[in-house]
This record gives structure tokens, sequence and C-alpha cells, in this order.
């Protein structure tokens, strides 16, 4: 790692250890290079040899120690499947911090894949997100390249960079390429559950689902949809906080590799600029990342991550706010599961890039970007949409729907709101009234959903409770709720579903999803009865209980909390956990320090 003119022992090797210290070191004052942040052992002279005695085995001596040494957050698993790749991105992100100039150090924090962690990644999403921010003020880091992928990690990463405030760039694995099943387009994890259902219905034999199941997740990467994975890609990349197209590069294309070299050179820069993530996501900043996954039809899981990113530095993002920006903002790329095509379509037609050129009109263009220039600087170098592309990404004078992809509801079931995405409903199911029937919470969902002898048909609305942050506890991706066998083997594909639950940005159907306050901390939703007449009415933004109050307060003498855990981490996460609609972040981290 040094450069060839310090290959021999200088002078100051054979000298006293205080002149080494003086002649070779920068001095314990320094804030840059290895000399930052020095361990605490009463001698700061003491603390800056012993560090550098324990350096040189990398290779690292003479001038090597006042260069800026560049973190590389690394969330490599062999467990989280979305993380497997990593290997070849962290050694060109190497490349690129060597090239400019920097000292490139690789570090592991926790790694999040929502698939393998029970009971549900999002449960340790605050615990990455402590573990991210911790690391990087701990060691010698003058900036950091976080490295990650699935849907919780860039969250995660993010709050963490928040909060430590060094110069920081996020660098995505990026979305496998597309599966395909006889000449049919697959997607995961939107196709798993469409064929899923219809093996539940009867309707798909085994062998065709051995078949279906080998080519649904065909390369390294995460969900080629625009699930919550590729719409937290999006999100950061809006923010500036990502490179230019990375948050489309399918994973298994050497362009990810470029842009991984591109990556470290530029944090690098950013360091020698003294460009923090403060700078850098602002009000404005989170204004363009809402609109973007409003014009993408993005998951309904990128309000929780936004709100809880925006926390750590003070930045309120209340739920009018993204009901507002959805109203007002078209929604252009046809992707699915909304729309029609996957993320590698969508890198060729130009990626967020070429949707925010399209945007320009909506957006603030002079927020500051990772690339040290403005948004409005970046667009300009924007390719425009091929034609061949335009069913992909649609111009803002065509737009594939007028508004975006997300709404808002407030009414006597949510005070504090709830979530829908209506372009991955079904239209008539919107404005909706029925029956409830009543899961009391995960466990009796599964014991019930198929007994025959369940009352239900396909006009009521199912609904989840005990689900949420608190409740479940971590907020799991339930709340698509399976269609009873019963009604699957009747033709019905979609019901109103109703929980405290939050659901994969992969999942579909006219689900109303991250209800506030939730059942466990005695929302409305813990009082509602199998019987009980619910209403929906997605056009006029409400979720209404109709049972008349005195009915409600005599339930509500009645309810008892759930019993919480008894020790360790969940206890903790229990304790401290915020609600949805306030980030379900930690309430002694949100917050500038």
């Amino acid at each position: 790692m040094a450069d060839s003119s310090t290959q021999q022992a200088s002078p100051a090797a054979t000298s006293t250890p205080a002149a080494a210290v003086e002649q070779a070191s920068p001095s314990p004052a320094q804030t840059q290079g290895l000399g930052r942040g020095l361990t605490s052992y009463g001698d700061a002279d003491f603390s800056l040899f012993m560090r550098r005695a324990f350096a040189r085995h990398t290779g690292l001596h003479g001038d090597d120690f006042h260069r800026p040494i560049i973190g590389i957050c690394n969330t490599f698993s062999e467990i989280n499947r979305c993380h497997t790749h990593f290997g070849p991105l962290v050694e060109a992100v190497k490349r690129g911090v060597l090239l400019a100039g920097g000292i490139p150090l690789e570090f592991p924090t926790i790694s999040l894949g929502e698939v393998f962690t029970s009971p549900t990644s999002m449960l340790y999403r605050n615990l990455a997100a402590m573990d991210t921010e911790e690391m990087i003020r701990a060691q010698p880091l003058d900036g950091v390249v976080l490295v990650g992928g699935c849907d919780k990690t860039i969250p995660a990463q993010l709050m963490g960079a928040a909060s430590a405030d060094l110069p920081a760039i996020v660098l995505s694995g990026g979305p496998m390429a597309n599966g395909e099943y006889e000449g049919r387009v697959l997607g995961a994890c939107t196709d798993c559950r469409l064929f899923w259902q219809e093996y539940r219905a009867g309707r798909r034999s085994e062998d065709e689902m051995e078949e279906i199941n080998q080519r649904l997740a065909p390369t390294a990467g995460h969900c080629m949809v625009m699930g919550s994975a590729s719409t937290m890609g999006v999100a950061a990349e809006a923010l500036g906080m990502m490179l230019p197209g990375g948050a489309t590069w399918p994973a298994p294309e050497t362009g990810r590799l470029m842009l991984a070299e591109a990556t470290g050179k530029q944090i690098v820069r950013l360091v020698e600029q003294g460009l923090r993530p403060s700078q850098i996501m602002t009000r404005p900043a989170f204004e363009n990342a809402i609109r973007a996954i409003m014009a993408v039809g993005g998951s309904t899981n990128a309000i929780i991550h936004l709100v809880a990113i925006a926390g750590r530095l003070g930045i309120d993002l209340p739920l009018a706010l993204f009901d507002q920006l959805s109203r007002t903002t078209p929604m252009l790329a046809n992707l699915r599961p909304a729309g029609q095509y996957q993320m590698q379509d969508f890198h060729r037609a130009g990626g967020v890039p070429a949707l925010l050129k399209e945007l320009e009109p909506l957006l603030h263009t002079d927020c500051i970007t990772c690339t040290g220039r403005t948004l409005g600087e970046n667009l300009r170098s924007a390719p425009p949409v091929p034609e061949v592309y335009r069913p992909i990404i649609r111009p803002l004078a065509d737009p594939l729907h007028p508004d975006g992809g997300i709404a808002v509801l407030t009414g006597t079931l949510a005070p504090r709101g709830a979530v829908i995405k209506p372009k991955a409903a079904t239209p008539a199911l919107l404005r909706h009234k029925g029956r409830a029937v009543v899961f009391e919470n995960l466990q009796d969902l599964e014991e019930r959903i198929d007994h025959p002898d369940l009352d239900v048909h396909p006009e009521d609305i199912l609904v989840l409770r005990n689900a949420g942050p608190v409740g479940a506890p971590g907020m799991p991706e339930a709340g698509m709720l399976p269609i009873p066998k019963k009604l699957l083997r009747q033709g019905v594909t979609d019901m109103v579903r109703i929980s405290d639950a939050r659901m994969s940005g992969t999942a579909f159907g006219t689900v109303v999803l991250h209800v506030a306050p939730e059942a466990a901390v005695g929302g409305p939703l813990a009082l509602v009865r199998t019987g009980d007449w619910i209403q929906l009415d997605v056009d006029a933004r409400r979720l209404d209980l109709l049972v008349d109050d005195d009915q409600l307060a005599r339930r509500r003498r009645e309810w008892q909390p759930p019993e919480p855990a008894s020790r360790g981490y969940v206890r903790l996460y229990q304790q401290h956990v915020l609600q949805a609609d306030q980030g379900c972040d930690f309430d002694f981290l949100a917050g500038r320090l």
C-alpha cells in the first residue's frame, strides 16, 4: 500500500520511539488518517505509537499513516443471499480508494436478509443501525462506503451514517437479473406470492412449483421487482447518497464493478471536501426521495425507513407529507408489482437519472449530492429516455397514472395513519364496506385461515392485529394475509386486508398496512371484533371502524396488553421502539447528538 519512494526503512525507524512518533506520525490532534479518534490510555502519544505498530502488519507505513482512511462497511453474509456476491464489489471499491489516494480498510457489520431472518429482519434494523453508527464513530475513519442491498440494510446504514455524520456513500449489491418460466418473465418475490396463491387454489401442481422455484431467483442480487430493496436503492440515489445509476445496475453485470470503483474514488473526494450526510440529506432532499418512490410505485416500507433516517437528523416527515407528495407526483415507472416491467428493464431505460430528469420540474434541484454537485448539475448529463423504452418510463406530460403509488389513510381505525398501495390493489375494493373477520395474532392466522369452518365470505375484511412493532415484535411482512383456501377455490383472488404489520414491497392486493397506533399499545385495532363493520374509502383517505363510542369504551376497559419479552434485545426493542408513523426507530436514537 505504500508508495515506492517509502519502500526503504526511514531513519526514524532506527531512532527512539519518541522521535519516531514525531518524525513519521501525525500529531495526536490530527483529524485525518490513522491519528483520528485515538484509543484512550491517558497518553495520546503512546496511543498513536501503539496504533502505528499494530497497523504495520497490513503493510502500512510512512506517508500511509497520513492518508485518509476509508472504511468499507461490508455486510457480506453467506446466510443473506442478497449479499453473497459482495467480495468483488468490495475489492473494486478498494481499488478506487487507492487510486484516489486513500487507504481502504474493510470492516463487517450485521447482515440482514428478510427470508433467512426470524421472526423478521425489521426487528434487527435498529440493531444494525446502532452497529453501523458505533463502528463508524469508534474506528479511525475519515469516510465510509456503505455496502448493502437487502431491504433493511440500506435503511440501517443510512440511519447509522446520519448519526455518525462522517462522509459516506451507499453502494448496493444491485438487483437480480430476470427469471423466466415457459416464456414468462419471473420476478422474485412477486411471482413467489402469485404462484403460491395459484398453488393453494389448486391451479398449480407440485412439479410445476418445483420448476418455478428453481427459476425465481436466478442470479446474485436483491429482488428484481420494485420491492423494498429496489425502492430503498431508488430513495438513496434520489437523496443524493448514491452515485447516479447506482440503484439499477443488475448485480451480475460488469457495470456494477465499475460503479464500485467509481464509488471508492468519490468517497476520497468527499473526505477532501468535508461533505457530510447531514449536508446531503436535507428536508428538500427527502422530498425528492419521496417523489421518486411515488413515481416508481415503490414499497410502503420506504415510508417507515425514510421517517427513521430523517429522524436521526432531527427532520420531521409526517405521513401527511407523503400523501401530499403522492397526490402531486405522477407515477411514471411501469414496474412490478404495480406495473409490468422489472429492474433490469428500468436500468436499460435510463434508471433513476432518467426518472429524475422527467420529474425535474417537481424536484429541489439545488440539493447537493455525493457527486459534490447539485442534483440539477447531475441531471444535465442524464440522457433522454429512448423511445423504445417509453413503455417503461413515461414522460411527465403523459404518465402511467396522474398520482403516486402510495396513499395515507386516517380515521377511527387508524388515528395516526395507515398506508395502502392503490396501484397494486383491486380498483373495485378501494371503496368498500365489509364485515371484519379478526385474527388475534400470527399464530391464530396460521391456525384458522384455511379451516373449512371459518365463517368468511368474499366481501368480508380480514383483520390481523398484534403484528406491529411491539406486538409481533418487529412488525413482520405479514400484511398480505393469505386468502382463505376455500375462497381461492371459488375464484376469489383479492380481499380487503387490514393489519398493524408491514408487507413486502414485492407483494400486491388491497392491503392496508402500518395501522397506528398498533393493537399491542392499545390502538383501536385492539378493539375490533369479528362481525364489526369497517369502511375503507381510499379516495377520501379514510379507514373507519363503524362501532359506537359507548361500545368501544366498554371494550377498552376489558382490554389487556400482551405480555412483553422477559429479557434481551427483544425486551429492549419492545420498551423503546416508536410506532410506524414515527419510523419504528428507538426513542433514544432519534434526533441529533
